[in-house]
């Protein structure tokens, strides 16, 4: 059986590594916010080309962050609106809603999967003072455009980029995106997660906020500590989300390595696109630039549930990326009557191939020799 994403073989060539780190920490006596997080604070803000990096507990505690920052400096208030899109993985609604803020939903492309930023303007009312934008499956948003809604609009704009580490935008306008600000006259702030399946992954849970603005970062940076700067010297009702130090450790030996494995993701994404020919199915939209980092190869067909079973008895392992669409899930009743037609077609259509830097060449060969092969 080819894996869907084999963790054991990703992590294997890190083993001895890890042990010495393991070691490090050990000896240190030090195991919350000692050196480790520290370095890889410094890192991973040096790697995403920004001021500030604050390590946090996972992904959806450093969107909740955000938007708690944001409340706590008098830029939010609960009860706003924000902007966000429909098709996304329920953390990214899910923060907003634990913040106290109201997300109103937005058709994504039906090409793409992410957010239709032609659809913002008409959503934006007098209580919407931000937008989500959602970088899904490893490909950037158009944020060119959502960076000209925002400004036009006066809306702070906040970027989850949990599923996309190290993609670049190429744009030559000044815009943010998940990796590069070329712009220093506007403050912004990005959400990651490094949970274990992501392009760049931990052993265990883990996420970070990245920053230039200095205020924001001050104050999650108390937030993630029970709101504290100074042991026992609380000044806000804070959380406890802090990045572990034995993961910033792992996360340490791991991200020299990112662009180099997401050229391998871009490889095998490039073969997938030009190699596989069934007219039963839709291939992802990707222009050939370093925008997309492939932390899923998300293909859609009307006959999913048929080729899954096809492809299981072939012995290829499949995953789909999301069942149910958030607006229909039990814990979001409210949205449940609300009708997102392009959402909900993508979520009963797509399905994730494997994809992953220890995926071999001959296992790629068969995937696509297996999927050009069926016939319904």
């Amino acid at each position: 059986m080819i894996q869907f994403l084999d963790l054991k073989k990703i992590n294997e060539p890190y083993e001895t590594a890890f042990q010495e780190k393991l070691k490090t920490v050990l000896a240190s006596g030090w195991y919350i916010l000692g050196n480790e997080v520290s370095a890889f604070e410094n890192n991973f803000a040096h790697y995403c080309e920004k001021k500030y990096c604050i390590g946090t507990a996972n992904g959806l505690d450093a969107l909740l962050l955000i938007f708690k920052g944001y409340i706590e400096l008098g830029k939010l208030q609960k009860g706003d609106e924000v902007i966000v899109p429909a098709n996304t993985y329920i953390a990214s609604i899910l923060a907003i809603l634990q913040a106290d803020l109201i997300p109103i939903l937005v058709e994504p492309k039906l090409e793409t999967y992410n957010i239709n930023p032609d659809l913002i303007v008409e959503k934006i009312t007098s209580k919407t003072k931000a937008i989500l934008a959602v970088h899904l499956y490893g490909q950037l948003t158009e944020m060119e455009a959502i960076h000209e809604v925002a400004v036009a609009n006066g809306l702070l704009l906040v970027e989850d980029a949990a599923q996309a580490q190290g993609a670049v935008s190429n744009s030559k306008v000044e815009i943010p995106n998940s990796k590069i600000v070329r712009s220093e006259n506007r403050q912004s702030a990005v959400a990651y997660s490094f949970y274990p399946g992501k392009n760049l992954g931990a052993l265990g849970d883990g996420g970070a906020v990245v920053t230039n603005d200095f205020e924001l970062n001050k104050v999650i940076r108390s937030l993630r500590n029970y709101g504290s700067d100074i042991k026992y010297l609380n000044d806000y009702v804070g959380l406890n989300s802090r990045l572990d130090e034995l993961q910033a450790a792992f996360l340490n030996v791991k991200l020299p390595n990112l662009d180099k494995d997401n050229e391998v993701r871009r490889s095998i994404a490039k073969r997938y696109l030009s190699e596989i020919k069934n007219d039963k199915i839709i291939l992802p939209f990707y222009d050939n630039s370093s925008n997309h980092v492939f932390h899923l190869f998300v293909i859609r067909t009307q006959n999913r549930n048929e080729l899954q079973n096809y492809l299981t008895q072939n012995g290829i392992q499949t995953v789909i990326h999301y069942p149910i669409p958030p607006h229909k899930q039990k814990a979001l009743y409210s949205f449940n009557d609300l009708s997102f037609p392009i959402t909900e077609k993508i979520h009963d259509e797509v399905l994730s191939l494997p994809i992953s830097p220890v995926l071999n060449r001959d296992e790629v060969d068969y995937i696509i020799k297996v999927v050009n092969q069926w016939i319904f």
